[in-house]
């Protein structure tokens, strides 16, 4: 079987397809305490869409009153979902601000074993909360146009997260400029106090020294 020359370029586009676009499993096991909510968090950019699903899970018996009380704050403290006394919810958002998403969950019920009780999240962000059977329907795409669809929309979320991170950067660094200024700043004022003081104990003991005839 003869090799065609783009072969190889075919095969690293596909390995590239499958290391990056292909959506990967984002659901998680979590242990809820018996006492105490227990909190997840993450970093995301504007303007992201975010589904999560989430379940109780436990092979405990006597567990079927127990509830969750869940929670989803966005970076500013906003609250974007909030249940009580369910078993299982869903919670779907697009972000509008940058930073820290934290989801929190606490069991409610009187028979909470002593371990707790098992959570399964399922948290989706971005291109992996995309309906891309939707789209393909919608776009009449399919196969490989499809997965260099998912890639475009891959590079371009990696692009606003590179910005991003250079702009928080850039922050860092004006930040830090400010405290060396205000530091240089400080030092100056304290160096010039020290040497005022020294320079009053050397004049009041001159004069002392005078008074007392000694010098």
């Amino acid at each position: 079987m003869k090799m065609d020359m783009n072969t190889p370029m075919l095969l690293f586009l596909w390995f590239t397809i499958l290391c990056v676009v292909l959506p990967q499993t984002h659901a998680l096991w979590i242990e809820i305490p018996s006492s105490g909510p227990k909190c997840i968090s993450e970093e995301i950019h504007s303007n992201v869409v975010v589904l999560g699903d989430y379940f109780l899970f436990s092979d405990h018996k006597n567990t079927e009153h127990i509830t969750l009380s869940s929670t989803v704050t966005s970076p500013y403290g906003n609250t974007l979902h909030h249940l009580e006394n369910a078993t299982h919810g869903q919670f779907a958002f697009t972000t509008a601000e940058t930073g820290t998403y934290t989801a929190c969950f606490k069991l409610v019920g009187s028979n909470i074993p002593a371990g707790g009780q098992n959570l399964i999240l399922d948290w989706k962000i971005g291109i992996n909360a995309k309906d891309w059977d939707s789209v393909a329907k919608k776009e009449k795409i399919e196969g490989v146009e499809l997965e260099i669809k998912k890639l475009e929309e891959s590079v371009d979320i990696i692009h606003q997260f590179l910005g991003y991170m250079k702009e928080k950067e850039t922050n860092m660094m004006e930040a830090s400029e400010k405290t060396y200024a205000k530091v240089a700043h400080y030092t100056y004022i304290s160096l010039g106090v020290c040497i005022s003081v020294a320079a009053l104990q050397v004049w009041h003991l001159k004069r002392f020294f005078q008074k007392k005839k000694l010098i």
